[in-house]
């Protein structure tokens, strides 16, 4: 186990920007970090007409994919490789073409391996469209490999 970061803020900051430069899907929908801290992060996503489905509506699927990325930054933020062992989402009203909608993810729960984090999507306008649950389980490994110990040294 690596020790304790001195600076929780930098280290969450490091790690967003190393999975950043490494997350695909998250750059091809173009979306972005507004921010991050340690268990939270805000990102954002504009609705573009590719992401439309037959209701001239944003498909479920691309909401669910940014309340996702906003748990992955949230809960990897302290520099422990974390995925998901379940999560569930609620629809409360649609997004448009144009929309752009923030996915504000917050650690409700952090325990051993395990954590729980509530993901709230928005219009920018503030109006809530999602509700997201995800519970997340810490595998072995760092995002940054070696950063902690490299910050301790220091």
């Amino acid at each position: 186990m690596t020790e304790p970061h001195a600076d929780p803020q930098a280290l969450a900051e490091k790690v967003s920007a190393a999975m950043w430069s490494r997350d695909r899907a998250t750059n091809a929908l173009a979306m972005q970090i507004l921010g991050v801290k340690p268990g939270y992060a805000i990102v954002s996503m504009q609705v573009r007409t590719d992401m439309l489905n037959g209701h001239h509506i944003c498909h479920g699927g691309y909401i669910f994919t940014l309340a996702d990325s906003a748990f992955a930054y949230a809960c990897n933020s302290y520099n422990q490789n974390t995925v998901a062992s379940a999560c569930h989402i609620d629809f409360l009203a649609p997004a448009r073409e144009g929309d752009i909608l923030e996915a504000e993810a917050v650690e409700c729960s952090l325990s051993g391996r395990t954590g729980v984090y509530d993901v709230t999507v928005r219009v920018l306008d503030g109006k809530t469209i999602a509700l997201f649950r995800g519970k997340s389980y810490r595998i072995s490994g760092e995002v940054i490999d070696g950063l902690q110990q490299a910050e301790h040294v220091k």
